[in-house]
């Protein structure tokens, strides 16, 4: 089982990326967790490779921003050498040979989505140990664990951006709604050949769902409670 070095930094996270007809929409939760403790409620976890390539991280803060940095880095050499931008599998092949490779000294799940011109949208899960799958919706981190049913049951090929983007606000919120390791805002990124769109929903204004009211009910009170009767 993989465990955090002494005093590392947990992303305790929820991400998600869903992949549709003209892009990809991505996102997260904001906190991260040193234990009980949050270290941060407004982290970053939706991080740039390339101008259409992203990933969402979950795992050791420290672990996944190296590796993000080092493929960031390669991804700006390739682009130099063969004078195109990379593809979204080019991306997700060097996170998954970083993660794989470093598997017994890393604690890093990655998340690659994006937009290219070979393959259109797409999303790959680098999930921790280092394999690489392709899939239409992609869910990591602690939260997700609370979520795969409802993933299940929901998604429908053909979404278009609007449907998409509604899927994943509700995914995240139900994930941090029953995951105490995830929490905060969620943020996400419509990622099109056109551009790249940053949405950001406050912690004040994410989706309700049942919390129990419906069971519980109001308290009655009895003003007046008359002595049991005693038999003699």
């Amino acid at each position: 089982m993989q465990q955090l070095k002494a005093g590392e930094v947990n992303l305790g996270t929820s991400i998600m990326a869903v992949q549709f007809k003209g892009g990809v929409v991505i996102g997260a939760d904001s906190r991260t967790t040193t234990g009980s403790y949050i270290a941060n409620r407004v982290t970053d976890k939706l991080t740039h490779v390339h101008d259409r390539v992203y990933c969402c991280r979950s795992g050791s803060a420290a672990d996944t921003q190296a590796v993000a940095d080092i493929v960031h880095y390669y991804l700006q050499m390739y682009t130099q050498t063969s004078g195109s931008p990379p593809s979204v599998y080019t991306a997700a092949a060097l996170f998954q040979k970083l993660c794989y490779e470093n598997k017994d000294g890393l604690s890093a799940g990655i998340i690659v989505a994006g937009w290219d011109k070979e393959n259109g949208p797409s999303v790959y899960n680098i999930p921790l140990g280092g394999g690489m799958f392709r899939q239409p919706w992609a869910i990591g981190g602690s939260g997700s664990t609370y979520v795969y049913g409802y993933c299940d049951a929901t998604y429908q090929d053909g979404w278009g951006r609007d449907e998409t983007v509604n899927f994943v606000k509700n995914t995240l919120s139900l994930a941090m709604s029953r995951d105490g390791s995830s929490g905060g805002v969620i943020r996400m990124c419509v990622i099109t050949e056109d551009k790249v769109e940053r949405l950001f929903v406050p912690g004040d204004q994410l989706p309700k769902f049942w919390e129990g009211r419906e069971v519980l009910g109001a308290t009655k009170v009895v003003d007046d409670v008359e002595p049991m009767a005693v038999e003699v």
